[in-house]
């Protein structure tokens, strides 16, 4: 039982409850060993009594407590204390996307793509550690007050160990995916279509799909097609409109495979929001087959009763389902109970109207119908398969007479030739294209050309090239408009092509224009240093890792300080600077205050050394520094170099100059897809570069 005051695991304060949920309750906690506020998720008791649930629960939250990322809540640690089961997360102050969306009544569409790209950043990074969150929705997004998206709960989610997954439907059933409502296998992609749901919702305001039941509502996801959010808010943009269709098809197989492959459509909507781009591909649609159903066959059986019923099962039609397929062999003839039945239908025809049974006979010698290829289809008849048969029987018989009489007077040709039966001279035009016909060994086909790839272009390949360097790629090939655009990737260089549309090896107009994404390397997560004074090295390191952030040198040094020996006294970046994840920050730990005293005498040079955009004459503030934070001088100066002549220095003998400026951005003109001129006003950034000194000994 929780109550508030009381302390779990000896470390976790709880101060008050904060939320619930289905499975479990929330509170807000502060962490007495790393001095920090933390969310304390705490499992309900009826769950906390089913053995197998809660094992389930420690290994999919020790999974989880695996991944560190800015679009996920992040977990931190996972405990039990007299049957109380919890996890301990990291605390966001802000709303849930589902209160949000109430608030708001409907999000814009560009506040939609954006949610929808960090949210699947956050699950792409999950699925990269082979987690699947399985509850995607709404009331599982936070929105933080500086308007971060992070993916919280994977309480119910699983770490994938094998290629078949089996899992109860534990997700709410407005945003479950069809395989989840039928109880089945769910991966990656059950993940994706819960998102869709989630981004219709965002875009109209209400779910898809609706109901008196949760079976009901289940039935509609695997039964009912998905609506267009274009029904309800109609400026809504096509690409949009078909990234939610792609998240949400019905097979599994016909959604985004990955969500590195959402993230770029979603990415390409924000640039052409208008643009037809998005492609669902329906892996079925090549070479399908079907078998007719018995009601089917019934109804074709009783417009004519001379089609046999192997010939029934062995059609092609248009669409495709998961049904087996018998083959049938092209050289195989009409089975004989085929034939016995057609003989019999044919003399009771004759029977009834001898001229009838002529024509027939007539028509079976010469076909001039084709026997349709889907029952829906309107023919004024039906042809016996038996006059098929014949019929392509006969083609094929011509087809290869023929093919035999051209190879027989090539042979006749050559051999003749040989022993100099056949002189046209050496130099006969006629003698050297016949040469070169090409040997007719089977029935000859006929080759189509598709007439919308003539006068067309092929696409070079200048993926992993420079900018400028694809770009004469292109106009040596005919291609003069080209579009740049921006996009980070950790594979290709800075600078060089990452994608390019249309692919390399399609066909294009010289007049398309070629959209070329240059990588802009590597995407830069930035994280805020957390302070770490006054704590253990070990506690400090933890810390520092939870955030993102690596530990770099170690070393001791004196402190007046006589509370933080033996801890840290110093960190080389200051509390809530914000860097690049991953960077070392550099600790000293105290030793004891080793009174001495020191000076400085020196010049400061200007920022240009390290800072090429350090406009000279610029104002700029000079500040002197002890390495513990003590400020010995500030100065603002227009000119360097700067002279400092500072005395009666304690602490440890380092110190830091930092020199704070301004950088004037110049504004910039560009033309957006649509043709439109977009120009950016000038700006300045305030920058700041920092130096180590060492002061010397009095």
């Amino acid at each position: 039982m929780i109550k508030i005051g009381m302390t779990l695991g000896d470390r976790y304060e709880i101060l008050e409850k904060i939320g619930t949920g289905g499975m479990s309750d929330v509170y807000k906690a502060k962490d007495g060993k790393l001095n920090r506020f933390v969310a304390v998720k705490v499992l309900k008791q009826e769950f906390a009594e089913n053995a197998n649930f809660v094992s389930k629960f420690k290994t999919e939250a020790q999974a989880a407590a695996g991944m560190m990322h800015p679009n996920i809540v992040n977990v931190y640690d996972v405990g039990e204390e007299g049957g109380t089961h919890y996890i301990v997360m990291e605390l966001v102050e802000g709303i849930t996307l589902k209160k949000y969306i109430e608030k708001k009544a409907r999000l814009s569409i560009k506040e939609t793509i954006s949610i929808a790209i960090q949210v699947s950043m956050g699950i792409e990074a999950a699925h990269n550690n082979h987690i699947i969150h399985r509850d995607i929705k709404p009331q599982n997004i936070m929105i933080s007050k500086e308007g971060k998206v992070k993916v919280t709960d994977f309480g119910i989610a699983k770490a994938v160990s094998s290629n078949t997954i089996t899992s109860n439907v534990m997700g709410s059933v407005h945003y479950t995916s069809p395989e989840q409502a039928r109880g089945g296998f769910s991966d990656e992609k059950s993940d994706i279509y819960s998102l869709g749901i989630t981004m219709f919702e965002m875009l109209t305001g209400r779910v898809p799909f609706n109901g008196e039941t949760t079976v009901a509502i289940a039935i509609k996801h695997i039964q009912e097609p998905m609506p267009s959010p274009r029904e309800y808010v109609a400026e809504i943009p096509i690409s949009v409109e078909q990234i939610v269709f792609k998240c949400t098809q019905k097979s599994p197989d016909r959604r985004y495979q990955s969500m590195s492959e959402l993230i770029t459509d979603l990415k390409k909507s924000l640039m052409k929001p208008d643009e037809d781009f998005v492609k669902i591909v329906d892996p079925d649609d090549d070479a399908a087959t079907k078998m007719v159903s018995e009601t089917e066959m019934r109804e074709i059986k009783s417009k004519t009763e001379r089609i046999a019923v192997d010939d029934i099962r062995m059609r092609t039609p248009e669409k495709s389902t998961d049904a087996p397929v018998r083959k049938k062999n092209p050289k195989q003839k009409t089975s004989k109970s085929a034939k016995q039945v057609a003989a019999k239908n044919a003399k009771a025809a004759a029977q009834k109207n001898a001229s009838k049974a002529q024509r027939s006979s007539q028509n079976k010698r010469r076909p001039d119908s084709i026997r349709p290829q889907d029952k829906r289809r309107k023919q004024p008849k039906v042809q016996d398969p038996e006059e098929q048969d014949e019929f392509m029987e006969k083609l094929t018989t011509v087809l290869a007479v023929i093919a035999a009489l051209v190879i027989g007077i090539l042979v006749i040709f050559f051999v003749g030739r040989h022993f100099g039966l056949f002189e046209f001279g050496t130099d006969s035009d006629v003698t050297d294209e016949i040469e070169n016909l090409p040997v007719v060994t089977d029935t000859p086909a006929v080759e189509t050309k598709d007439d919308d790839d003539a006068g067309k272009l092929e696409v070079p390949n200048v993926i992993n090239m420079s900018y400028a360097q694809a770009v004469a790629t292109l106009n040596n090939k005919g291609f003069k408009t080209i579009e740049k655009v921006q996009v980070s990737s950790s594979t290709v260089e800075k600078g060089n092509v990452a994608e390019q549309t249309p692919a390399a090896g399609s066909k294009a107009d010289k007049q398309d224009t070629i959209v070329l994404a240059v990588s802009t390397g590597a995407e830069v997560i930035q994280v805020k240093v957390p302070s770490v004074i006054g704590m253990s090295e070990m506690d400090a390191t933890a810390v520092l890792i939870e955030h993102g952030l690596q530990v770099g040198a170690v070393t001791e040094a004196t402190d007046p300080d006589t509370n933080l020996i033996d801890k840290v006294c110093y960190q080389s970046y200051a509390a809530d600077v914000t860097v690049e994840s991953g960077t070392k920050v550099d600790l000293r730990i105290s030793t004891g205050t080793g009174e001495k005293v020191y000076f400085y005498v020196g010049n400061i040079e200007s920022p240009g050394s390290e800072d090429s955009e350090y406009a000279p004459g610029s104002e700029a503030t000079v500040i002197l520094s002890t390495l513990e934070g003590i400020e010995l001088k500030r100065e603002t100066v227009t000119s360097f170099p700067v002279s400092m002549n500072i005395t009666g220095i304690t602490g440890s003998g380092d110190g830091v100059i930092t020199i704070i400026y301004n950088v004037t951005i110049p504004g910039t003109t560009s033309t957006d897809a649509d043709g439109n001129i977009v120009t950016s006003e000038a700006s300045t950034e305030e920058r700041t570069v920092r130096r180590s000194v060492k002061f010397q000994e009095e």
